[in-house]
C-alpha cells in the first residue's frame, strides 16, 4: 500500500492533535476572566504546549528532508496533487508565523517563557514598542487561517477516503 514511515504518522497526528488542542485552549483562555483560576495555567500550558509543537514540527520537516518522499497515489489528478502539496507548505508556514508571533507576545516583557516549570527558553530579540499588540493580532488571525486550511486538509482527506474510496487516508493511519 505504499503507507508513510511510523515516524511520519506519528509526528503528522501528534502535531495534529496538539494544533487542535492549542486552537481551543488559545480561544478558551480569551474568555477568562482575571479571577479565573486558568487565568495564569491556561497561558503557561499554552506556550509550553506551543513550544512544544515547535520541536515536533521541527523533527517532523527534518524526518520529512530524511525519508524517501512517500509518492502521491495513481490516481491523483495533477491538480490534487499540486493542491496538497501547495496546502502542505502553506500550513507550515502558517503554523511558523503562529510559533514565531506566540513567541513576540510571550518576551514582550523581555523574559523568557517557563517551559513546563522546567526550563526558561530564552529571549533572543529585545521587545519593540506594541510587541504584544501586534503579535498578538497576527497571532490570532493567523490561528484562523490555519484552522481554515487544516479544515481544507481534513476535507480532502475525507474526500479521498468516502468519494475517491482510494486509501490515501489509510496511508497516513
Amino acid at each position: 500500500m505504499n503507507k508513510y514511515a511510523i515516524s511520519s504518522r506519528i509526528f503528522h497526528w501528534s502535531s495534529g492533535l496538539l494544533i487542535l488542542f492549542l486552537f481551543g485552549l488559545g480561544l478558551w483562555m480569551c474568555s477568562l476572566d482575571y479571577y479565573h483560576p486558568w487565568y495564569q495555567d491556561g497561558p503557561h500550558l499554552h506556550k509550553s504546549l506551543g513550544l512544544l509543537l515547535l520541536f515536533i514540527i521541527v523533527l517532523r520537516m527534518i524526518n520529512r528532508f530524511l525519508l524517501p518522499i512517500t509518492k502521491p497515489l495513481a490516481n491523483h489528478q495533477p491538480w490534487e496533487k499540486k493542491l496538497a502539496h501547495v496546502v502542505h507548505w502553506v500550513l507550515y508556514a502558517g503554523l511558523f508565523i503562529i510559533m514565531i508571533s506566540g513567541y513576540f507576545i510571550a518576551t514582550s516583557d523581555n523574559r523568557g517563557i517557563d517551559v513546563f516549570s522546567l526550563f526558561t527558553f530564552p529571549v533572543f530579540f529585545e521587545a519593540f514598542d506594541q510587541q504584544e499588540d501586534i503579535a498578538g493580532f497576527i497571532h490570532e488571525w493567523a490561528a484562523y487561517i490555519l484552522m481554515g486550511l487544516v479544515s481544507l486538509h481534513v476535507a480532502g482527506a475525507l474526500k479521498h477516503h468516502f468519494i475517491d474510496k482510494d486509501l490515501t487516508l489509510k496511508r497516513m493511519l
